[in-house]
């Protein structure tokens, strides 16, 4: 099969290629997933994460992946779950629309990514967006993605509110506004139109879906790709396996990887384009030695505050929680309100560990259930909890290959907490959270804590180093820029390749301040018009785009 583009991996980045590549009936496009086609109840229904996330009893619609042992966590390994299906990690994510900050995309800028400056990319954000609340100067009204106000929050989320507020933190009603600062609710990538309202809107059900009988795409599920294919240093196709069966797909201009953070460079790796050394431990010939594949993982590391509570207000497990749900569920079908639309994680916060910073470096969730270890510790009962991530890590790891075999999972090392800087903003961070925490507001529904910790600083970082897990935003290991250990350039193509880009989360030079969904499809909306040779979008441009 020849096709003009070839996209390996139908997750945020790949679904938004296939959809707007494909919009020119001249250019015939295939994308390749590894999973189904992400349209199954449990990815509809939001509070269906509570099953895709934690990989038990099995995984569905996740790659559930393990980290190395992480020095600085006790020698633990982490878990990372990844989606596997169309919409990728959209379709079994929280939902939170969160673009982080504006320095955030000016500080890719100064590390030579060129063009991808905050005013240069709103204009995508905006493209991407159709905002419940309406066009504004920061946001898109007619855009693909479904932009929604939650249909019912927790009566616990307006209690964390009000606790925030009541140690001096403002009301933030917009995080993707002006200023982040602040604490509320979270905006979410949910469907408030009639036909659907109430039910997640992933990548693939924005933009893959309504157009999948397009003539000129092709979809392959449950096509795992093996490897890049060349001719010299010039992408031509690639190959995978589908029904037990190796076969090939050829590409008469471009290979696009959008596999993510994990899997892109790990495809690269196994096409024989990486760093030399990881490549000849696995005896791979090496076509290119491009030594920053795989290199400048980041991801958020998250410590979580769990209370139990006796208040049936929100999520639990056993028999009265059980029955309850039946009634959320019936609830939920009916008009795509209760606790089924709910993201779980309802209410956050960005905020300053110190009043001399010129912005927030850290992050919090709220969540209406105990999740420890995922999900995959369960507990009886009902109770909450608040995620603490330090938004702009200084560790860095790696990904490389644990076999040279197609089918096994990259080795991943995060090498979370490696740089000390990031525990002393964590232990802050979990201070000022454990005082909104404990703030009167949330007495009536506070009873023990499920990890006591002390208030002592050594108390503390044994808690993180015990319990600290990933809050599943990797990014950074095919990153744009122009030094010698980029992988791709500001036009996302790989240097010294032709006929291949990668455009994904792995392209990020620094992990933003906030959720990386967002930002993933905002990347791939601004790819589509380079590979298209359009003209890049102006805030002016946009603002007309989405007004017509």
């Amino acid at each position: 099969m020849d096709f003009d583009y070839v996209i390996v991996g139908g997750g945020s980045a790949g679904s938004v290629l296939a959809a707007r590549l494909s919009e020119d009936p001249s250019i015939s496009v295939c994308l390749l997933e590894a999973g189904g086609e992400g349209k199954s109840i449990l990815v509809r229904a939001p509070l269906g994460i509570s099953v895709m996330v934690s990989g038990k009893p099995f995984p569905i619609n996740n790659w559930a992946f393990n980290s190395v042992p992480q020095t600085e966590l006790n020698n633990r390994t982490t878990y990372h779950p990844r989606g596997k299906a169309l919409g990728g990690s959209s379709a079994i994510n929280a939902q939170l629309y969160v673009r982080g900050q504006k320095e955030d995309y000016d500080g890719w800028v100064e590390k030579g990514a060129d063009g991808w400056s905050f005013d240069e990319v709103l204009p995508y954000f905006k493209k991407s967006e159709s905002n419940q609340r309406g066009e504004s100067e920061l946001h898109g009204a007619s855009g693909p993605l479904q932009v929604s106000e939650q249909r019912s929050p927790a009566p616990i989320t307006h209690a964390f509110i009000a606790a925030a507020e009541g140690r001096q933190i403002k009301r933030n009603n917009d995080f993707n506004g002006d200023d982040q600062e602040g604490v509320g609710l979270y905006q979410v990538t949910q469907f408030h139109q009639e036909d659907k309202k109430g039910e997640r809107c992933s990548a693939a059900a924005a933009y893959l879906h309504p157009i999948m009988d397009r003539p000129n795409l092709t979809i392959l599920t449950h096509a795992h790709t093996t490897r890049v294919l060349f001719e010299g240093k010039k992408a031509v196709g690639v190959e995978y396996k589908r029904k037990r069966k190796l076969e090939t797909v050829n590409a008469k201009r471009e290979v696009i990887l959008s596999a993510g953070a994990f899997q892109s460079p790990q495809l690269l790796m196994l096409s024989g384009v990486g760093p030399a050394d990881e490549l000849a431990k696995h005896n791979i010939p090496v076509l290119h030695d491009l030594p920053g594949v795989g290199k400048n993982l980041q991801d958020h590391l998250d410590y979580t505050l769990s209370y139990r509570s006796n208040k049936p207000d929100m999520l639990g497990l056993g028999l009265k929680p059980g029955i309850q749900l039946l009634k959320e569920v019936m609830k939920w079908r009916k008009d795509g309100s209760g606790r089924i639309a709910s993201p779980a994680g309802e209410g956050g916060a960005f905020l300053k560990t110190s009043p001399d910073l010129d912005r927030p470096d850290i992050q919090l969730h709220l969540v209406i259930s105990i999740v420890d270890q995922h999900g995959q510790k369960l507990y009886r009962g009902y109770g909450y909890g608040c995620h603490i991530c330090v938004l702009r890590p200084k560790s860095t790891g790696e990904v490389g290959l644990n076999s040279a075999n197609p089918m096994d999972a990259p080795r991943i090392d995060p090498n979370y907490l490696s740089d000390p800087d990031d525990m002393d903003v964590m232990v802050k961070g979990i201070r000022m959270t454990r005082e909104i925490m404990e703030g009167p507001e949330l007495s009536e529904y506070r009873e023990d804590m499920l990890y006591e910790i002390g208030h002592d600083e050594e108390s503390i970082k044994q808690a993180v180093r015990e319990r600290a897990e990933t809050i599943y935003h990797p990014i950074g290991t095919c990153k744009m820029g122009k030094d010698a250990m980029s992988v791709v350039g500001s036009d996302l193509k790989v240097h010294g390749m032709e006929g291949l880009r990668v455009i994904d989360a792995s392209v990020m030079p620094s992990l933003i301040s906030g959720n990386t969904n967002a930002p993933t499809i905002m990347i791939a909306e601004k790819a589509s018009d380079m590979i298209l040779e359009k003209p890049l979008l102006s805030a002016e441009r946009a603002s007309e785009q989405v007004s017509s």
